[in-house]
């Protein structure tokens, strides 16, 4: 072949199909950082005896504990266990994620849960006793034109920090932040 670059393009498909090969950084569009490289694939390990059948379990509060997409621990908030997590649920066109701020109450009695939201994603930004600050996106709908977009805004969720919540759920507040 006399065409360099249609040598380079025939070179780079044969080696992107080469599961052997291992991957490297590609170079964004425009210019600017290289795209982060796909690691090669693991080799699978071989069976080492029988394998043992597991059946679905038929329990409905599964069902809930399979929908949960994300976990964030609180690790500032003292002796008290606090989470804040999200759950995939409601309509998948505006939001999806439910997302809750729960604290653990004990083995008896479980958690104190609060849901503050529906919403596209969040991360946390900041967390300190009795506060946790949240970068949210949501979903938001233009009335003239019925076209679903997206924005980004800030949230505080804000509640007492208590030693111990085993008796009295905390006090939460959602707030606007700037």
């Amino acid at each position: 072949m006399k065409h360099p670059l249609l040598m380079l393009v025939i070179a780079a498909a044969v080696t992107a199909c080469d599961p052997n090969t291992d991957a490297t950084p590609v170079p964004a569009p425009g210019g600017g950082s290289p795209a982060p490289a796909t690691p090669a694939p693991a080799t699978p390990l071989t069976p080492a005896g029988q394998g043992l059948p597991v059946k679905a379990l038929p329990m409905d509060t599964l069902q809930y504990a399979a929908s949960v997409t994300e976990v964030h621990d609180l690790t500032r908030q003292g002796s008290v266990t606090a989470k804040v997590f999200g759950m995939a649920g409601g309509d998948p066109a505006m939001n999806g994620l439910q997302t809750y701020l729960a604290f653990f109450r004990s083995p008896a009695e479980g958690w104190w849960v609060f849901g503050f939201g529906d919403f596209l994603s969040f991360r946390i930004l900041s967390e300190t006793p009795g506060r946790v600050d949240l970068e949210i996106e949501e979903s938001v709908l233009d009335p003239a034109t019925n076209v679903i977009g997206s924005q980004k805004r800030r949230i505080i969720l804000a509640f007492n920090a208590l030693e111990t919540v085993e008796t009295s759920p905390p006090s939460v507040r959602v707030m606007p932040a700037a």
